[in-house]
């Protein structure tokens, strides 16, 4: 189990992105990051074209977490490693949302 250390114990992302899958063993958690990490691009994409409008900026946190957190709460019954590793979680929810569009990972 990761320890706490910065990186929470991992050697490298490599070795948290394998935890990380595991926390998102359940097809409805990982179908609910998908679309709020989908969206959460679109409102990014938003805020550029709006020239910074903050509510793009907003808008792109609330849909990426909002659904990821349902999922976790209510269908992987776990909590969101964002709490314990925000920066490897990001990456890995950009690496799963990725293998996800390309097939590698059941949707």
């Amino acid at each position: 189990m990761p320890g706490s250390s910065p990186n929470g114990g991992f050697a490298c992302f490599a070795d948290f992105y394998q935890f990380y899958l595991g926390e998102h063993a359940n097809r409805a958690c990982r179908r609910l990051h998908f679309v709020g990490t989908t969206l959460a691009l679109f409102c990014l994409v938003a805020f550029v074209l709006s020239g910074g409008v903050p509510w793009w900026f907003l808008s792109a946190l609330g849909a990426g977490y909002g659904f990821a957190w349902v999922g976790h709460y209510f269908f992987e019954k776990n909590r969101p490693a964002t709490f314990k590793f925000p920066i490897y979680s990001l990456m890995g929810d950009w690496v799963m949302w990725w293998e996800i569009l390309r097939g590698r990972i059941a949707f």
